[in-house]
This record gives C-alpha cells, structure tokens and sequence, in this order.
C-alpha cells in the first residue's frame, strides 16, 4: 500500500498556521474505537511527518480530533467558559489504499471547515 494520511490545522480568524495544536487519530470499526497516533502541530500548521504513514494506511473509517480548545486558549482567542468549541472531531473515510488523504482543519473561535485536500 502507498497511501497515508496528513493533516494541517490553519487559523483562519488570525491568518496563520495553528502551532502547537494537538491532535489525536483514531479508527473507527463498530463500537471500536482505537488510537493509532497523537501528534501537535509545528510551526507550519502541518504535523512532522504523516499522521498515517504508508505502513499503517487501510481502508476503513477513520477520526480525527482536533484539540481547538486548549490552542484557542493559548494564542488568547478563547471566549468565556465554557467555549464555543474545545474538541472538534472530523470522522471520514478511507476507501483507496493507494491514495494520498490529506484532511485539513481550518479553525476560528465560533466555527471550523474541512475538505478532502491534496
């Protein structure tokens, strides 16, 4: 298999890479539910390396949690408590095992938006 998963978290309400956001990726089969990696964002916004290397990459449903919260809070973009958002969670699916899946976050204080990058 060549496929992997990237990702990259932009922070559109300050115009710049969201640094320092951590983020966790699960798969999903049935009521399972296991953890295959847990990264935070460089300087870029992008993680160091695929967040789903090649190695690891199969078909099959897939979540990513975006740990916005705790980085609004840091770069002070955080309202009162509680916040508008604090864990946001993208559920997608894997269904070419050749492919590259890029799915990136674009993040402000009161909403957030994706799509299946490249």
């Amino acid at each position: 298999m060549t496929g992997y998963l990237t990702t990259h978290v932009l922070d559109t309400a300050r115009g710049c890479p969201a640094a320092g956001l951590p983020i966790t990726l699960y798969r999903l089969e049935g009521e399972s539910r296991t953890q295959l990696a847990h990264m935070v964002t460089n300087a870029d916004g992008r993680t160091d390396s695929p967040i789903l290397p090649q190695g690891d990459f199969t078909t099959g449903t897939y979540e990513l949690i975006f740990e916005a919260g705790n980085y609004l809070s840091a770069s002070g973009q955080a309202g009162a408590d509680p916040q508008f958002l604090d864990q946001v969670p993208i559920r997608f699916g894997i269904n070419d095992a050749e492919a590259h899946y890029h799915v990136p976050l674009l993040l402000s204080p009161f909403g957030f938006s994706t799509y299946r990058g490249s």
